[in-house]
């Protein structure tokens, strides 16, 4: 892996967890809108990251753990969910050039339900007086916002340490 791939994916990893910082800020700043632009309650979104796309991924270099074929990995498709996946390389750690992550998706969801409040007196009740507020929940908005914060700063301090051993190498030479 050359130190430019390194520089290229703590980056991409910035980028990422930025925008899930600006996508979580978006979920925080209409957790009270109860009409949008097509009439309907706000949404919370959820995003989700992907390995960007290389001749050998990531999960190639975890294809064999201790000598032995490792056959699962972990993979988190959003938020809420994580699935297993089979894995059936055999590749080992030859030819393993990093490239990043990529965000994949970004999604309404669904899963969650939206929040029913009693107020006869809101433009937005319905005929029983229920409003519809949509469902952001604040303390889980606030925890994704802390992880996401965490993320980068370890992909900037990872990016740092990078430059720093970079920069000790050409102090070498001279």
């Amino acid at each position: 892996m050359s130190m430019f791939s390194a520089f290229n994916i703590n980056a991409t990893g910035m980028t990422a967890e930025r925008y899930r910082m600006d996508v979580i800020s978006e979920n925080v700043a209409n957790a009270n809108t109860t009409r949008t632009a097509d009439g309907t309650p706000y949404r919370r979104k959820v995003v989700s990251f992907a390995e960007k796309e290389s001749q050998v991924s990531f999960s190639h270099v975890f294809g064999e753990v201790g000598g032995k074929p490792h056959t699962h990995a972990r993979v988190a498709t959003n938020a809420n969910t994580a699935h297993m996946h089979e894995l059936s390389h055999s590749h080992g750690r030859q030819g393993y050039t990093g490239v990043g992550v990529r965000v994949s998706g970004l999604y309404e969801d669904h899963v969650t339900e939206m929040n029913m409040v009693y107020d006869p007196s809101h433009p937005d009740a319905d005929e029983n007086g229920y409003v519809t507020y949509p469902n952001v929940n604040i303390i889980t908005e606030m925890t994704n916002m802390i992880d996401a914060s965490r993320a980068y700063e370890a992909n900037a301090t990872a990016f740092n340490a990078t430059k720093s051993i970079v920069q000790r190498g050409l102090e070498i030479g001279s």
